[in-house]
């Protein structure tokens, strides 16, 4: 079993011991795409989507899941989030979100980074499915960490 098992030598879920590792400064970079249509596209360029300033409110919904990480996956640990941002590439037929988080912690903050790219690609989907309910979230992925003892790992393109 390994240390950092969330089940004990019963089967009984635990939160993982952190108490021990070493405070370091964590990175977490996660980015998604929503696939949709060049008219969800101008719609958003416009701010003619009739819910409002969807690439706005998709910035700070991600930013309020990445704050509110712990209370929505069972066993990840509260963190004092020191940096957390959105940003958004959109193409013809795309949207790319990316999600860059930052702590000062004895634990990473991918998860963090994967709840807020997801939950800006769902609003996105929330704010534009009037007009689109095709769109498909797609190619969600940690991209990026760096801190603590498993030290930095970057995706190969």
């Amino acid at each position: 079993m390994s240390k950092f098992s969330h089940f004990d030598q019963n089967g009984n879920a635990y939160m993982v011991d952190i108490t021990n590792k070493q405070m370091t400064n964590r990175t977490a970079i996660a980015s998604g795409e929503i696939v949709t249509n060049s008219e969800i596209i101008a719609h958003i360029k416009n701010h003619s989507i009739d819910k409002g300033d969807v690439l706005g409110v998709a910035r700070i919904a991600g930013i309020m899941a990445v704050k509110n990480t712990a209370t929505t996956i069972p066993m990840c640990h509260p963190l004092l989030i020191s940096h957390a941002k959105i940003d958004f590439e959109l193409s013809d037929d795309r949207i790319k979100a990316i999600c860059t988080v930052q702590v000062a912690e004895s634990t990473g903050v991918e998860m963090e980074a994967l709840h807020g790219v997801t939950t800006a690609l769902l609003t996105i989907y929330d704010m534009c499915k009037a007009v689109d309910k095709s769109m498909v979230m797609t190619n969600i992925k940690l991209d990026f960490k760096s801190g603590g003892k498993s030290g930095t790992y970057t995706r190969d393109v």
